[in-house]
């Protein structure tokens, strides 16, 4: 399951397009990591080759079950934020003003030992991205910064310019569409939430101290991040796939999923094979798959297939 998790291999891709080719293959580990993608089947003459399609979707939906299920969890986390709005608990402290929330999340970042990591859907209080003052210093001293930013952050100027800011600093950054909550954990040990609705009166976060709470918000964290796709530094890159997908893309990958070699596509979409090649390492840079079938599965869950 472990390996299924982190999608198909190198290896087992290359044994894959050698079945599609009709090249003789040797029994190996590869042939049976095919087989349990069902990406290969046992027949009459022999090993046959399966459509992709099916074992790409099966492959997303997981990562898509993954995402709900992290939703569901920020909707009773939702909940219990809701019950704590009138009144303080021993593990949750109200803030009621934007000077507090900014002193905390501060403090957090000052404070810390060994890391601080994020989800930002983007600024609940401006409409313009903002780059923490303090985060340069605390990475100075070698605080490890991973965030998840929303998808839409980066189609904007200010949040482009932001996260590309960031990770010039040294900052991990991820991209996720849809996030459910603003979120900052630090150590492992504090959580600062944004609340960003007007139902919670004049509640504008909450610090959530070791707890219950705080473990399912650290799990809800890293669940993200493990689904998140990573963005690098130079931003022309970044700037692509802000736009994508964009037509022809979408052309292509249906293409691809259907399990059609490159000259086949080649000659689906009037290329040479050496553009169908360029335009598929491109789109896996862009969305950090190492593979053709990381990279159907990285697209299946943006929504792009």
């Amino acid at each position: 399951m472990l390996a299924e998790s982190r999608g198909l291999s190198m290896e087992a891709e290359q044994l894959y397009r050698a079945l599609l080719d009709g090249r003789p293959i040797m029994p190996g580990a590869e042939l049976a990591e095919l087989e349990r993608f069902g990406l290969i089947r046992a027949g009459a003459s022999g090993v046959e080759v399966c459509p992709p399609r099916a074992a790409l979707s099966a492959f997303a939906a997981q990562h898509e079950a993954a995402a709900i299920r992290a939703r569901e969890a920020a909707e009773v986390l939702g909940a219990a934020y809701s019950l704590r709005t009138g009144r303080d608990a021993d593990f949750v402290e109200v803030l009621r003003s934007r000077d507090e929330v900014i002193a905390t999340f501060e403090a957090m970042q000052t404070q810390a030992g060994a890391d601080i990591v994020a989800l930002d859907p983007g600024s609940y209080m401006s409409p313009k991205a903002e780059v923490s003052t303090v985060q340069p210093g605390s990475m100075a001293r070698g605080i490890a910064y991973r965030v998840v930013y929303d998808s839409s952050v980066l189609q904007h100027d200010d949040g482009f310019a932001q996260v590309q800011s960031s990770i010039a600093l040294g900052e991990q950054a991820r991209v996720f569409p849809g996030l459910p909550l603003k979120l900052v954990i630090a150590d492992s040990n504090r959580a600062l939430i944004a609340v960003p609705n007007s139902d919670a009166g004049d509640v504008l976060a909450l610090l959530i101290h070791p707890s219950m709470l705080l473990s399912a918000l650290i799990e809800l964290f890293e669940s993200f991040w493990r689904m998140a796709v990573p963005v690098r530094a130079g931003g022309q890159d970044d700037a692509e796939a802000a736009r994508e997908p964009t037509v022809a893309t979408r052309r292509l990958l249906a293409l691809l999923s259907g399990g059609l070699t490159d000259e086949a596509i080649a000659r689906e979409l009037g290329i040479s094979e050496r553009t169908v090649l360029r335009r598929i390492s491109r789109l896996q840079e862009l969305l950090g798959a190492r593979t053709r079938f990381q990279l159907g599965a990285q697209a299946s869950r943006q929504g792009w297939l």
